[in-house]
């Protein structure tokens, strides 16, 4: 059983895999500077959007098997937050299909640890794990405000996220639920420094979830990394800083793909 795929556009392929709670609605803001040209999949995680959810979307490696059967033989993928965390997973498990990564406001462990300061509290998450069994509606617009924090646009971000949201059908519960395990339990540390295609990693200076500082641990491991802050933004930087964003991408994209 495939996932919900939208596609547009021509070659080079650009797959674009959203973040918890969201959908495929998230990228309609893209600047036309990466868009022009290329041909996107829009590929909607399990339970999200139009995506099934089904007994074997379990794990991880499950969630990103799904998204690679969903893809093209080969092509630039670019994920955001969780989308990137798959994203990460499907270019160690095939690396022959992912020709450059960008990595929006991710990171190979999103839990803080004593190694790791720059991550988020275990707690957080623990009560949107709550919120999720009380209250999943409230417990998504919770988090919606929570991305934006602390952003230059956070009102109009917001409003974006509402509105996109919207088009799509409302996420699983039980989908949700093991997303959120998923950052709390994935850590991809010991296992970044194999990857094989180039990468970017943009962070927005004043997100809260996933912070800015975390592109120093990501230089240690992963030193060829490239890695770029977008000043003024928080957990969305393509949506409320879009022109920044764009730049940064389409700089690499000139630099390592074509």
């Amino acid at each position: 059983m495939t996932l919900s795929v939208h596609h547009q556009g021509a070659e080079p392929a650009l797959v674009l895999i959203h973040g918890w709670g969201m959908n495929a609605a998230v990228w309609e803001g893209l600047p036309t500077s990466l868009t022009d040209g290329r041909r996107q999949w829009q590929i909607e995680l399990p339970g999200h959007g139009a995506s099934p959810f089904d007994p074997r979307h379990d794990s991880r490696a499950a969630w990103a098997d799904a998204c690679l059967e969903s893809a093209p033989e080969r092509a630039v993928w670019i994920g955001w937050s969780l989308g990137g965390l798959i994203a990460l997973e499907a270019a160690l498990q095939a690396p022959e299909r992912i020709q450059a990564l960008v990595l929006l406001t991710t990171t190979p462990r999103f839990v803080r640890a004593p190694d790791w300061p720059a991550a988020m509290d275990a707690d957080v998450l623990a009560q949107f794990h709550d919120g999720l069994l009380a209250d999943p509606p409230g417990t998504l617009e919770r988090f919606l405000a929570l991305q934006v924090m602390g952003s230059e646009a956070a009102r109009n971000t917001l409003r974006t996220l509402r509105r996109e949201l919207a088009h799509r059908p409302a996420p699983l519960p039980a989908a949700l639920a093991l997303g959120l395990d998923l950052l709390r339990d994935t850590d991809l540390r010991g296992r970044i420094g194999a990857l094989a295609c180039p990468t970017l990693w943009l962070f927005g200076r004043r997100d809260t979830l996933v912070p800015a500082a975390a592109g120093e641990g990501i230089a240690r491991l992963l030193p060829q990394a490239r890695r770029r802050v977008i000043a003024g933004a928080a957990h969305a930087p393509f949506l409320s800083h879009p022109q920044e964003t764009g730049e940064a991408i389409a700089g690499f994209f000139r630099e390592v793909v074509c």
